[in-house]
């Protein structure tokens, strides 16, 4: 299930029904779990742990060396969960000791062709990064994110789960779960009312999610201001507690 062109380093811990495509590069500090599937020249580098049953397509450079200036060789890190697809030409750099050290990707996600996702980003479970999507350093992602197609995220961002974020835009702080943003300068569009009903969310919780969202943009109120609201009606639907507490947390101030 390797391919006698593949080059893997004396060190590497490969499980034993991975299958490595012709021409692919596995460093001395990889390891990789069972069912995995490395497609042909995928060069996979640095301390990096990958869990079971991934996909990477080909040319894709996983745990490289990143692009931060500060940068000077630590053995940082790189985490890859389960169940994770990497199309075409995907690029992962390693985390900075300025932050966590490490760069960590949950289970289920599909990263589309050509993604970037630069050091110590943090991306949940089940997230979607359509093509070209463009990820800068200390980004995170909550679950069941939709990133659209050539989008750009300022550094040290942070989305919400089940956010939604439209292609083409630029995001440069950080957006609320649920909350759908779209443009050069992101704003808010509303809630992802149908990626909630897909995921069972009933309709009086989305009912109560569209309140929040509306004392949140649409009654002109400060941060201070709206929290007490928001906490009331957290009261009655729990899933609003996560909108209200990821909206006092923000550093960066969300899009409006």
């Amino acid at each position: 299930m390797i391919h006698t062109s593949a080059i893997i380093e004396k060190g590497a811990q490969i499980a034993n029904n991975v299958s490595i495509g012709p021409y692919s590069i596995i460093g001395a500090n990889v390891s990789i779990g069972e069912g995995t599937v490395i497609g042909p020249h995928v060069v996979i580098n640095g301390h990096t742990s990958i869990g079971k049953n991934n996909r990477f397509y080909q040319f894709c450079s996983i745990g490289e060396e990143n692009q931060d200036k500060k940068y000077k060789g630590e053995p940082t890190r790189t985490v890859i969960g389960d169940n994770n697809v990497f199309r075409e030409s995907c690029t992962v750099h390693r985390g900075t000791v300025q932050d966590r050290s490490v760069t960590t990707i949950g289970n289920d996600n599909l990263v589309m062709a050509y993604v970037h996702i630069a050091h110590d980003c943090l991306i949940a479970d089940h997230c979607i990064l359509a093509n070209n999507a463009t990820l800068a350093g200390h980004v995170h992602l909550g679950d069941w994110v939709i990133i659209g197609g050539m989008v750009g995220i300022h550094q040290f961002c942070h989305i919400g789960t089940h956010a939604f974020i439209a292609m083409k835009s630029g995001l440069h702080q950080d957006v609320p779960p649920y909350v759908m943003a779209e443009g050069f300068n992101a704003s808010a569009r509303g809630i992802n009312s149908e990626g909630l009903k897909r995921r069972g969310f009933s309709a009086e919780d989305i009912a109560a999610i569209k309140r929040a969202y509306k004392l949140v943009y649409r009654q002109s109120l400060t941060v201070k201001e709206v929290l007490p609201k928001l906490r009331e009606l957290a009261q009655k639907c729990a899933h609003v507690a996560p909108f209200a507490d990821f909206i006092e947390q923000s550093t960066r101030g969300i899009v409006r």
